[in-house]
């Protein structure tokens, strides 16, 4: 069986969660299914210099030759919105082409960044007439209006709506991280029989408890170790509500004992170095993404690993972050839909405290809670990390993304 995988990002692109691709990419490979990998020059955290580098290279093999990467030129990426989505249109053009002429494909893999993925490799099944097995992170358009980039019934949610039920109608199959996601879309008249729920994952091999006398980046961001930190690691954008974050901050500006770091990148990384500046928060640390061979040292940085998101997300992504904090042994303070599935698992684990999102005040009582009690810090953190064994474990979810795509070799 062949698959081909289109994919905006790829390898060494500092990404959310790049274990989860390269996780499935390598059992597909071990299971002897052949992959085509069709993706852009790199762009997304990486330096001039590696730019300069994947510019000459268009070829890779990877896992004896099971996975052969194609890659094609295309202009860097900008947080201006319309760049992004010329380049994400360039993209999709050129992916479309190479993809057809891919020969003797059996199985079409895409996920939903950027949320056009799923109609592109529709467009080409219809050519090819192959299935198409389509990875659903976050719901576009709800998460452009959670994000407060558009509104319900606008032009822009209008044809995203137009996008979101092409794609779901000619897939053949839809993966979802979460019962949220799934009973979105069952709500938009998906039937229950195309859809596949696989959790998202940490690599509990990979992502361990660093020790804080440890962890080289204390001394690489010149952090002090006797202090007490609330981190947040991942994706800087508009559906994250920073700014309540840093109204907290600021009430926490006079207590020296507790600093916020932000590791990461995003849309809205400038804003918040702005207001950082503005408000002359020395209590408040941004940092960019770090390599993956570090991901342990950032998730172990902080006392307490941060989920914070607007009102309403809960029922259009799942942050997957959240898997590796409970990874790294690290109590979560979740801002989020208290009726999300998120929550519920937190609160059955016993690994942190869920607040309303947009309530400063209990945000700042659970980051005090915390501070003033060490113990609860370290019993919630061995929580996460025995839930993440039992119920989300790597091998657990690579066997069921295995067990779909035999399906397909099946049918």
């Amino acid at each position: 069986m062949k698959i081909l995988i289109l994919t905006a990002y790829f390898n060494p692109e500092i990404i959310s969660s790049p274990y989860l691709g390269e996780s499935k990419r390598k059992a597909l490979a071990n299971a002897g299914f052949d992959m085509v990998l069709i993706t852009p020059s790199p762009t997304r955290g990486v330096s001039k210099a590696d730019r300069k580098k994947f510019k000459k290279i268009r070829y890779e093999e990877k896992y004896d030759g099971r996975l052969k990467i194609h890659r094609f030129p295309m202009f860097r990426e900008y947080n201006n919105s319309f760049l992004r989505a010329i380049r994400y249109l360039g993209c999709s053009i050129i992916q479309f082409f190479l993809g057809v002429f891919t020969k003797d494909i059996d199985l079409i893999s895409v996920a939903s960044t950027p949320p056009t993925q799923g109609a592109l490799a529709v467009m080409i099944k219809k050519l090819k007439k192959v299935p198409v097995l389509y990875n659903l992170q976050d719901i576009f358009p709800d998460s452009l209006v959670n994000a407060g980039i558009t509104r319900r019934n606008s032009l822009l949610w209008k044809v995203g709506r137009l996008i979101e039920n092409f794609t779901y109608k000619n897939v053949e199959q839809i993966i979802v991280i979460s019962e949220d996601l799934k009973q979105n879309i069952l709500d938009k008249g998906v039937p229950s029989c195309k859809i596949s729920i696989i959790p998202n994952w940490a690599d509990e091999n990979v992502v361990v408890d660093i020790p804080r006398d440890e962890n080289s980046l204390f001394d690489k961001f010149s952090l002090d170790r006797r202090l007490f930190y609330i981190s947040y690691c991942g994706n800087i954008g508009l559906s994250q509500n920073f700014d309540l974050l840093i109204e907290a901050a600021c009430d926490f500006k006079l207590n020296k004992n507790i600093m916020f770091v932000l590791i990461g990148d995003g849309p809205y990384k400038s804003e918040i170095e702005k207001k950082i500046t503005e408000l002359k928060l020395d209590n408040f640390k941004l940092f960019p993404y770090q390599p993956y061979g570090d991901i342990s040292h950032v998730f172990s940085l902080g006392d307490v690993g941060l989920i914070i998101s607007k009102p309403n997300v809960g029922t259009a992504s799942v942050p997957s972050k959240t898997w590796n904090i409970m990874s790294a042994q690290r109590p979560i303070i979740a801002s989020f839909d208290m009726d999300s599935e998120l929550c519920s698992i937190i609160q059955h684990a016993n690994c942190g405290i869920c607040v309303p999102p947009d309530d400063k005040d209990l945000l700042k009582n659970a980051i005090i809670e915390l501070y003033h009690n060490q113990d609860q810090v370290r019993v919630k953190g061995q929580n996460g990390r025995k839930y993440l064994l039992e119920n989300l474990s790597s091998g657990e979810g690579i066997s069921k993304y295995i067990e779909l795509i035999n399906s397909f070799e099946a049918g």
